[in-house]
């Protein structure tokens, strides 16, 4: 009982995505804080848009390190988002594409991640955060895609410790 309690006391999960930090602490409530920025997302165009129609490809590859902060234990949470370059209501700036994917993937850490417990496997908080993404992403634009895998041209952008 002692030891269950000395191991609620502090952080059995970190998550970071750049800054942002999940914690689960003394009510095993987890803290989500920090924030992806738009401008961290890095996208590349994969095909051009015929001029006045819709079309267009560009794709982002996101790698996010998950880390339980009393073991070290840590997953990499990969994924990747594409848009549009122009939908049917117009051209899609890259700093609205930036926008759109940071805000939802914001939303989807701290869905997941603050329902997260002292037992919540990495793993599976990573696969239920890309759940949540893919349906909040998809429903934020007209022809945005949500991949499990990263398009080979997209670099990926590490969020959280690089050092494990």
């Amino acid at each position: 009982m002692a030891g269950q309690a000395a191991r609620r006391r502090w952080l059995p999960v970190a998550v970071v995505l750049s800054l942002p930090t999940a914690c689960v602490g003394p009510t095993d409530r987890t803290v989500v804080t920090g924030r992806i920025l738009p401008k961290q997302i890095r996208f590349v165009t994969l095909r051009e848009a015929t001029p006045g129609e819709e079309g267009g490809q560009r794709s982002a590859c996101v790698h996010i390190r998950i880390t339980r902060a009393n073991t070290s234990e840590s997953v990499l949470c990969r994924f990747g988002v594409e848009t549009p370059l122009r939908t049917h209501e117009g051209v899609i700036s890259l700093p609205l594409a930036q926008r759109i994917a940071a805000d939802r993937i914001n939303e989807a850490s701290q869905a997941v991640f603050s329902s997260a417990t002292l037992d919540s496997p990495l793993g599976m908080l990573c696969e239920l955060m890309k759940a949540q993404l893919r349906t909040t992403f998809e429903a934020s634009l007209a022809g945005a895609r949500f991949r499990a895998q990263c398009d080979e041209r997209a670099p990926p952008v590490l969020f959280g410790n690089v050092n494990l």
